[in-house]
């Protein structure tokens, strides 16, 4: 543990009186006394920063768990073995061309958020507990992917995560690590079963939009339906809706209009179209009569 500032400035300050006194007195007793004192602050004032907390052995045996802050050890006999830092970290970790339950190869990238909540555990039970942390989460997601379907990871990734973050935490529990969160990020198959999967996907769309349109046909030919049985129980109002079709059609100038003769039989609608053609040429006429010379009459 690299000395801290405040230490070093009290060393200074200490050491500076002793060599005065040495030097300007010639009292050569306080003078050492203040620089041996110097000397044994340096090595037992030491600092924890917020974060952070030191295991302190005494005798090679485990003696506290000091910090934040500053705190004293007693120099020879304590010795700080680790500092751990207790913030929030991130393991990224992946699964290579793992087979899931249906025995498709995956490729999985995946981010694990953990932290230390038992300084001492983390300490002495585990070497190198970030190490372990990580075999562990990439252990436990190819376990995962053994015992899940493709459609479970591609659709449910929520309940993934969870179950992948409860296995981790059961595993770094004794070594006083709790895992907050595991997210994947990244679920990568293989090309030829995107084709396969894009194209069974264009297929169901397809499937689904042809259900759609036979619903509406039948919708519609049950109006047709219910509109015919209206008609045959109301002649007039089909014959006036007969009228309404001709007229439509013939409105427009320059329309020719083919009916079938049993139309124009069971409708009138001859006797309608002569009206019509009528009216529109008395139309046509009207205006051609007025714009014409005036006639002279003779008396």
């Amino acid at each position: 543990m690299s000395p801290n500032p405040i230490s070093l400035a009290i060393v200074a300050v200490l050491a500076g009186f002793g060599v005065l006194l040495i030097a300007l007195t010639g009292l050569v007793v306080p003078g050492a006394a203040l620089i041996i004192l110097a000397v044994i602050v340096l090595a037992a004032l030491k600092m924890a920063r917020q974060w952070e907390q030191a295991v302190v052995l005494r005798a090679g045996k485990f003696r506290a768990v000091k910090g934040p802050g500053l705190f004293w050890i007693v120099p020879i006999l304590d010795n700080i073995t680790a500092l751990i830092d207790t913030r929030l970290r991130t393991t990224q970790f992946v699964a290579e061309q793992t087979l899931t339950k249906d025995t498709v190869p995956v490729d999985v990238d995946a981010i694990i958020f953990w932290m230390v909540t038992d300084v001492r555990r983390a300490a002495l039970e585990v070497a190198s507990y970030g190490e372990a942390i990580s075999w562990a989460a990439q252990t436990s997601l190819r376990e995962m992917i053994g015992a899940a379907d493709l459609a479970m990871l591609l659709s449910n990734r929520k309940a993934v995560d969870e179950e992948l973050r409860k296995t981790i935490d059961a595993k770094s529990e004794e070594w006083g690590i709790r895992v907050r969160s595991v997210e994947i990020r990244d679920v990568t198959i293989p090309v030829a079963l995107q084709d396969a999967m894009s194209r069974e996907a264009q297929a169901e769309r397809e499937r689904h939009a042809r259900v759609i349109l036979g619903a509406a046909e039948a919708e519609i030919a049950h109006s047709f339906a219910e509109a015919a049985r209206t008609y045959a129980d109301s002649p007039i109002a089909l014959h006036l809706r007969g009228m309404n079709m001709l007229y439509e059609s013939v409105k427009e100038r320059g329309s020719t209009v083919i009916v079938p003769s049993s139309a124009v039989d069971s409708m009138n609608l001859g006797g309608v179209a002569g009206i019509t053609a009528l009216s529109k040429t008395g139309e046509t006429s009207a205006p051609s009569e007025r714009s014409g010379p005036p006639r002279s009459s003779t008396v």
